[in-house]
C-alpha cells in the first residue's frame, strides 16, 4: 500500500504549485528538472514548502482540490500555522 501525500512548492516568481504524490522527493525532482508539471517550468528555483501524508490517494486528490480553490491569501494562512496543511487535508475529507 502506498502513501498519499499532498505538497506545495513555491515557485521562484512567488506562485504556489500543489500535487499530489507517494514519492514527494521524486517528484519535487522532476519538477525541478522541468520534467514535472507544464505549470512549474520555467519558474525555478522551487521550493517545497509543505507536505502532509494522507490516508490513501482518494484523500489526497480530494484535499489537493480544496486547497486549490482557495484564494491565495487563505492558502498563506493555511501554510503559516503550525500544522495548518495537515490540518486542512484532514479537514477536506471530513475527518
Amino acid at each position: 500500500m502506498y502513501r498519499w501525500s499532498l505538497y506545495v512548492l513555491r515557485c521562484g516568481d512567488g506562485s504556489l504549485y500543489t500535487g499530489v504524490a507517494v514519492d514527494v522527493a521524486r517528484r519535487f525532482a522532476q519538477h525541478a528538472a522541468g520534467k514535472g508539471a507544464r505549470y512549474t517550468r520555467g519558474r525555478g528555483p522551487l521550493t517545497l514548502i509543505a507536505k502532509t501524508s494522507c490516508a490513501d490517494r482518494s484523500a489526497a486528490l480530494r484535499a489537493e482540490l480544496r486547497f486549490k480553490r482557495l484564494s491565495r491569501s487563505e492558502k498563506q494562512a493555511v501554510l503559516a500555522r503550525r500544522r495548518g496543511l495537515l490540518a486542512f487535508a484532514r479537514r477536506a475529507v471530513g475527518r
